[in-house]
């Protein structure tokens, strides 16, 4: 059977099994190690997008692949009627590095939509308790798909098809100080929820000085703040949080009251959290209020664990502020590329032509990238990338630049 041929046969079967809520699958990948796959058709390509951000060890991690087998000789499954070793483990081992104030607490839940539904029953709560109605997030972000945290997602085509939502949810234009100052000044906001990087956006960072202004703010006027750290926890910025590295730039505290984390967290395997910060906020879910059948099990927090651990000791923090800026250096010596924004291991890439064009061509090139606009690139590969292979990312993506089509300087994206 020829190499077409096969693809056909397995396209027609998604088409005749799976909804089309992705599109076509690009691909068939059958394996992959560390920062490479191959597909069905025996190719083998550099994957510069890590499952969108999630493959923090790479592909078949030796720590990873033999722990989660362990874990799963010993329990697979227990229910939130029971904890585990491991549950705790984890746990623990968030509350130290996100150093957050005593009295902090975990939920567990299994992807980052789950996280923030729980950080928005906790502004819920909130606006419950004390009658305040509104409920503040930001144009470019993005914090999900289920109908919870797409209430807080701005982009209209995201959101239209299914009516109103969330009540009292309403959307201001990130570093518009006025329009935050204004809309707190009402007295009347339950809490605020933000992604330190815009990814869906583009890879765009709300500037140090404005987090800090809605910290002060929220703080001031009794309204909660949200970070959603879904894309840029554990490491891939090169601090376990994004809001860390701002706090030092800033020079002021970042501490949200909610932090949501998921992606890298599991390194492949389904698990989100979100971290309760203080004892007033982690208990203002009472027993029975919020729950989960599979969050925080002993199979997925075996996975935190391992990729906390491993992230520590192989030094993965730095790697992804080094690799990164070695490949953010290169790339912004390549015609075609016009914008470079680079926080360690996570970057956007604004490029001359049809970024989405780009993908499929790059993919003849031997190489994953992802498209979040007309313009832009997204990267965020395994934290595990060496510096020779982000200089084989380079050689190769050259190019892909060189044989793209211009783009057209008419046309305006819809969107983020």
């Amino acid at each position: 059977m020829s190499p077409a041929d096969a693809r056909g046969r397995w396209q027609d079967r998604y088409a005749a099994s799976l909804m089309g809520v992705f599109g076509p699958p690009q691909q068939m990948l059958v394996s992959g190690r560390g920062c490479r796959v191959r597909d069905a058709e025996g190719r083998e390509l550099l994957d510069m997008l890590g499952g969108i951000a999630v493959n923090a060890l790479g592909h078949a991690h030796p720590a990873l692949t033999e722990g989660l087998a362990e874990q799963m000789r010993r329990l697979g499954h227990v229910s939130n009627l029971f904890t585990t070793e491991e549950q705790l483990v984890l746990a623990e081992r968030l509350l130290e590095v996100s150093d957050l104030p005593e009295g902090s607490r975990v939920f567990f839940a299994n992807s980052g939509s789950e996280a923030n539904e729980a950080a928005l029953k906790a502004v819920l709560r909130h606006r419950q308790d004390t009658g305040r109605s509104r409920i503040l997030a930001l144009t470019g972000g993005f914090h999900g798909r289920t109908v919870g945290a797409l209430s807080l997602t701005h982009k209209p085509a995201f959101r239209d098809p299914f009516g109103p939502l969330v009540d009292g949810v309403e959307f201001l234009p990130p570093h518009d100080l006025d329009a935050l100052t204004e809309a707190m000044g009402a007295g009347d906001v339950a809490g605020i929820f933000l992604e330190p990087i815009q990814g869906e956006a583009g890879v765009v960072p709300l500037d140090p000085g404005y987090l800090g202004a809605v910290r002060r703010l929220t703080r001031d006027h009794g309204a909660l703040m949200i970070l959603d750290e879904v894309q840029t926890g554990i490491g891939r910025t090169g601090d376990w949080f994004r809001f860390q590295g701002a706090a030092r730039r800033a020079g002021e505290d970042l501490t949200p009251d909610y932090l949501t984390v998921a992606k890298g967290l599991g390194s492949g395997v389904p698990v989100g959290a979100m971290i309760a910060a203080g004892t007033q906020n982690s208990a203002r879910l009472a027993a029975g209020q919020h729950g989960t059948t599979f969050g925080g099990g002993p199979l997925a927090a075996a996975a935190g664990r391992i990729t906390m651990e491993t992230i520590e000791a192989d030094g993965l923090l730095e790697n992804a502020r080094t690799v990164g800026a070695r490949l953010a250096d290169g790339l912004r010596t390549l015609d075609g590329v016009t914008e470079v924004r680079q926080f360690g291991l996570h970057l956007g890439v604004d490029v001359a032509a049809d970024a989405r064009g780009l993908v499929a061509v790059a993919r003849d090139h031997g190489l994953i990238i992802n498209a979040v606009g007309e313009r832009t690139l997204r990267l965020a590969p395994p934290l595990i990338l060496t510096a020779a292979e982000a200089d084989e990312f380079l050689e190769r993506f050259a190019p892909v630049l060189a044989s793209a089509a211009p783009a057209d300087p008419d046309h305006r994206p819809e969107g983020p």
